[in-house]
């Protein structure tokens, strides 16, 4: 099993194995949270790489990767353990049809970890081949108060209670991540549990890199060009600007298409790769995404 890093450098390294280019400032965090065992909290806006660093580090760690994606509603029972109820009907009814009568055993069997369906937190909780797994919570903001008050003091004592088995503790801390693209704030308590980072858009030379090692095959003008254009986009005044994954897809999309430099038509049929509402695609399309390229193009020469 791969060992922790021991500095933010080899963090740094450890996640660029991954293909994971990192800044210094989130790098730290992400040792920081590794040798003091603290969940981290990382907010900013959606494509900027918050659940991608939870994949690196699991997978360059060698542990399991549990995610819990959040929406609106969800609950503990959700979140933790469901109990199987048709298994558990077809034991009844098979006790009914074979005249067991001992209520107090078949309840006991009815309750048990046969029966029990693990859902993400309890999963976390558990033992696990490697080691502690890694489990990221993506995107709290889409769930509500009393759920972040349940997980408050779920990862406060790492553990979980359910009623009709006890108390599950972790015997290991897993590695928490979690995510926020900050459609609301999320309370401050929570916040306090946590080593905290706004994961921002990157520079170009930092976006560059991370194109580079996830399209290795793009040529470095068509790279340039796309990152430069992204950046400029960024910059307008959109319903929602690109991240970098959105930077990754059009780069991939140009290269499927044999693109060897941008042009305006080139931008005008791909821009559905980095733009996703149509109000935005309007205001780019035609003599906006000429003057935006030309600019480009002048700036890096």
């Amino acid at each position: 099993m791969p060992k922790l890093p021991q500095s933010i450098d080899e963090t740094i390294a450890l996640l660029a194995q991954e293909n994971y280019i990192c800044g210094r400032s989130l790098a730290t965090v992400v040792y920081l949270s590794l040798k003091l065992g603290r969940p981290m909290f990382l907010e900013g806006e959606a494509g900027t790489g918050k659940t991608e660093i939870a994949k690196a580090i699991a997978a360059a760690l060698g542990r399991r990767l549990i995610r819990l994606q959040c929406y609106e509603g969800l609950d503990a029972s959700s979140a933790v353990y469901e109990w199987n109820f048709p298994a558990q009907m077809v034991a009844i009814r098979t006790a009914e049809a074979t005249g067991a009568t001992d209520r107090a055993a078949l309840q006991s069997e009815l309750f048990s970890d046969e029966y029990l369906t693990a859902r993400p937190l309890l999963e976390a909780m558990q033992p696990q081949d490697g080691g502690p797994p890694v489990l990221l919570i993506d995107e709290l903001d889409r769930t509500d108060a009393p759920f972040e008050a349940y997980l408050m003091e779920a990862l406060s004592d790492f553990q979980v209670t359910i009623p009709e088995l006890g108390t599950i503790k972790a015997p290991e801390p897993p590695i928490v991540i979690l995510t926020s693209n900050r459609t609301r704030e999320v309370h401050d308590a929570l916040k306090r549990r946590c080593l905290y980072h706004w994961v921002d858009y990157p520079d170009f030379d930092r976006e560059m890199a991370i194109l580079q090692a996830r399209a290795p095959e793009a040529q470095n003008a068509l790279s340039r060009e796309v990152v430069g254009f992204v950046q400029r986009l960024r910059k307008e005044d959109l319903f929602k600007a690109p991240g970098v994954a959105e930077t990754i897809d059009w780069a991939k999309c140009l290269l499927a298409l044999d693109a060897i430099t941008m042009s305006p038509e080139v931008i005008a049929d791909t821009l559905g790769a980095i733009l996703k509402y149509q109000d935005d695609i309007q205001k780019i399309q035609g003599s906006e995404a000429k003057r935006i390229l030309e600019e480009v193009r002048a700036e890096l020469a």
